[in-house]
């Protein structure tokens, strides 16, 4: 191939866009690729072989593309590191097999399958007629990953048991969603208009009889193959998957050790905020808990969700022209109902490439109707606005001066979650958290974020809990210990608790991202703010900030200095 001929580095990542849509549509149709609304992928061992087949052959057309002139230039150099960092991190996961043993309440790819139906474009008989054909398209997928999960099993590649359960008792909640006696999907297909009704109502009968042929499967065959198994991974499987969730090899015991000194940090001044709430109270959690009952709350689930969307709408309102200036289709986001049987954490969806569909963020009822103000406030500010939706909304707004890489499947956890951790701290540090209640909501917030540094890693790699510790000084870490250390400061109730403990043994190393993605984000900004002096400007800053695309941490660091 000829210099002349050779792509670029944005090229490369973009052509590996538009080949990843090809084998995975559930990516094409959250980037609004019309084409994609009628497929699943092929999620078998031969399917994610086609995948790495892909990256290592991108890879190799990246470096011939990073020697072609032109290929220093900032925005080539930029692409190229983030390409080069994701693809070797994502074959360094395949390459282990950790897609033979993708067991958990979250981010598997049941859930993908379920979850992209979502966000499938449904307004017009011929979006629901490319429904129907996807949901005739469940069967063979969830057939694929069950392949997958027996050659795990073939290969003594285990999941642990207690994240095995808790994905059988989702596959039994999706099977009869709110014991109506009817599956998520035909209950999802029944909102499909009447000219295709029984056409929809035939093809979700047979997804959902293909998730109760998987649950009994995973509950006969595979839950007691794994009987036994830790449900922790170990060190060399979780620096391997922490350098996939933060784009950096961590010093694991450094994090640990930045864990447990933030721990510190933040119990100090939630003492303070709660003393003001219930003087007395003992600890921040009592305090917490005087808010559940006496404290301001949303009653309803349409009311909460109306709530949360004026909380964004005023955010926007208020930040736009002053900390930040948005385009004006970065400035809609939609409040959402998260559907049932998902995992208890609030998420974002983000918008399509073309914002045909808007970005969204969901809440989780875990069938409550009452919501205390003082969790959702700060929440928002990290799932909608300033958080998720600026950042994934700007990076799509501005795709053209980046590739289409950076700005959607490039993305790094650490970074965007980070991010949206940055920005809770951003509208305390901005005044925006009224009165005591709000701001010990946040701070709850942020110790869950701490507490998570250190179960996370420490429950993983048996680490020692310190002789500083309040919590079973001396002692090593185990699952059991964490949950009981996690609920014991947080706020939220035991099945939150219960919930995320799972999804810390379901994907290890993701969660540690948020509050050392946060750490990466100040450092940049402080990095950025001695280097201008005087002459810093913040909203400026921002906007250059969200308008590089994605970064693995180390990268972001360096890029965010020198804005």
């Amino acid at each position: 191939m000829s210099q002349t001929s050779t792509p670029l580095p944005r090229q490369v990542a973009d052509a590996y866009v538009d080949d990843l849509i090809t084998l995975d549509p559930v990516t094409g149709t959250y980037l609004g690729v019309k084409e994609s609304s009628s497929r699943l992928p092929d999620l078998s061992p031969a399917g994610q072989k086609r995948l790495a087949e892909l990256q290592r052959a991108t890879l190799a057309k990246l470096d011939e593309a990073e020697r072609r002139p032109g290929a220093d230039s900032d925005s080539e150099r930029r692409c190229a590191r983030l390409l080069r960092e994701r693809l070797t991190a994502e074959l360094a996961v395949h390459e282990a097999e950790e897609s033979l043993r993708a067991v958990g309440n979250l981010h598997t790819p049941p859930h993908s399958v379920r979850e992209v139906f979502t966000v499938t474009p449904n307004a017009t008989d011929e979006d629901w007629a490319a429904i129907a054909e996807r949901l005739r398209a469940v069967p063979t997928a969830l057939a694929g990953y069950r392949e997958s999960l027996q050659l795990g099993l073939d290969r003594k590649l285990f999941a642990g048991p207690r994240p095995t359960a808790t994905f059988i008792g989702q596959l039994t909640e999706w099977s009869d969603t709110g014991g109506a006696g009817r599956g998520w999907f035909e209950d999802f297909a029944s909102a499909g208009p009447e000219a295709l009704r029984a056409e929809l109502d035939e093809a979700a009968r047979t997804a959902d009889a293909a998730v109760v042929e998987l649950r009994d499967w995973m509950r006969e065959v595979y839950a007691p193959t794994v009987e036994g198994t830790p449900n922790t991974v170990g060190r060399e499987r979780y620096a391997r998957l922490s350098r996939y969730f933060n784009g950096t090899d961590l010093d694991l015991d450094e994090a640990y050790a930045y864990g447990w000194s933030e721990y510190h940090r933040l119990l100090a001044e939630m003492k303070r905020e709660a003393e003001k709430i219930l003087p007395g109270a003992g600890t921040p959690w009592v305090a917490l808990a005087h808010l559940d009952e006496h404290g301001r709350h949303i009653e309803g689930v349409d009311e909460v969700r109306e709530w949360l969307q004026g909380l964004m709408d005023k955010a926007i309102e208020n930040l736009d022209g002053t900390h930040f200036e948005l385009a004006e289709r970065v400035r809609k986001v939609e409040s959402r109902i998260a559907p049932s049987g998902s995992a208890a954490a609030p998420y974002y969806t983000p918008p399509s490439e073309d914002f045909s569909r808007p970005g969204r963020t969901w809440l989780p009822t875990m069938g409550q109707t009452r919501f205390p103000v003082y969790d959702l406030v700060s929440t928002w500010y990290h799932e909608g606005v300033p958080g998720h939706h600026l950042q994934l909304a700007q990076w799509t707004h501005v795709a053209e001066n980046l590739s289409r890489y950076q700005a959607t499947v490039g993305g790094v956890s650490a970074n965007a979650e980070g991010w949206a951790l940055y920005a809770e701290q951003l509208m305390d540090e901005l005044g925006y958290l009224e009165g005591a209640e709000q701001r010990l909501g946040y701070l709850d917030a942020q110790m869950m974020r701490a507490t998570r540094v250190i179960v996370d890693i420490g429950m993983h790699l048996e680490m020692e809990i310190p002789a500083d510790s309040p919590f079973h000084p001396g002692e090593r870490w185990t699952p059991e210990l964490a949950q009981e250390f996690f609920g014991a400061h947080s706020s939220r109730p035991a099945d939150f608790v219960e919930s995320e403990l799972t999804r810390y043994l379901t994907i290890p190393g993701q969660a540690i991202g948020y509050k050392l993605g946060q750490r990466a984000w100040l450092l940049g900004r402080e990095n950025a703010r001695r280097r201008h002096g005087d002459t810093f400007d913040l909203k400026a800053w921002h906007m250059a900030a969200l308008s590089q695309g994605s970064l693995g941490l180390d990268d972001l660091v360096d890029e965010l200095s020198q804005l």
